[in-house]
């Protein structure tokens, strides 16, 4: 009978260090309606893996409100990354299926399925290591971040806190960093461009010019004028 004492007593634990976890990433999401996140769990491990190559390593990055973000730039993510954006409740179950297929019929992962809210809530908050418990977690902070925030609010975080090359996050960075220009001046082509790079996007930056990157490109830039913003 002790041993089960034990065992309760563990799992009662658990379920509160649970419990305290959830309270803290809620509190995070609801500051964050309208105060910007100064960083990233994703954005803070790349930091530590640049640094121990480099103690002087810095990251650059630089927030812009969503006004001073060309809507040619967004525009182009929605159709890159999530064409039902603005009507979906945070999961789009028909972008997951096909995901689901499309990785069953290569025996491999070649497609996700996340929407840009499932994005946002791994960047700002998880690790990169997969696993059961991270999927759910994920979820989780995804319904958090569609019940709390606006569309409008959920994509100009996502806007600034993304990675688009080694150690450049936020689209004002990558704006300067490949084009030496604003976000706010990107035009159709060059937002085409860092929506195709997104996916991968250390290896665009040193791979500018790939074959992959310009059909993708070609894609994102042909069905622009289909994207719906918030």
């Amino acid at each position: 009978m002790r041993i089960w004492y034990w065992v309760w007593r563990l799992f009662a634990l658990l379920f509160l260090l649970l419990l305290v976890y959830q309270l803290w990433i809620f509190a995070h999401v609801w500051w964050w309606r309208d105060h910007n996140p100064s960083t990233s769990a994703f954005m803070e491990d790349r930091l530590e893996i640049m640094q121990n190559k480099n103690p002087d390593a810095e990251l650059k990055h630089q927030w812009v409100p969503y006004a001073k973000i060309s809507n040619n730039l967004k525009r182009a993510l929605i159709v890159s990354e999530d064409a039902k954006f603005v009507d979906h409740e945070g999961f789009d179950w028909d972008g997951i299926e096909k995901a689901y297929e499309k990785n069953l019929k290569k025996g491999k992962i070649v497609a996700g399925g996340s929407t840009i809210s499932q994005q946002l809530a791994k960047n700002l908050f998880l690790s990169g290591a997969r696993s059961p418990f991270r999927k759910l977690e994920e979820a989780a902070i995804t319904l958090m971040l569609e019940n709390m925030m606006s569309k409008r609010r959920i994509l100009e975080i996502y806007l600034n806190v993304i990675e688009w090359g080694n150690g450049v996050f936020g689209a004002e960075a990558a704006a300067r960093h490949y084009y030496r220009s604003s976000a706010a001046q990107l035009g159709p082509e060059q937002a085409a461009r860092l929506a195709a790079m997104v996916p991968n996007p250390r290896y665009y930056d040193k791979h500018r010019e790939a074959k992959g990157l310009m059909k993708k490109t070609g894609i994102i830039l042909s069905r622009m004028h289909q994207a719906e913003i918030p």
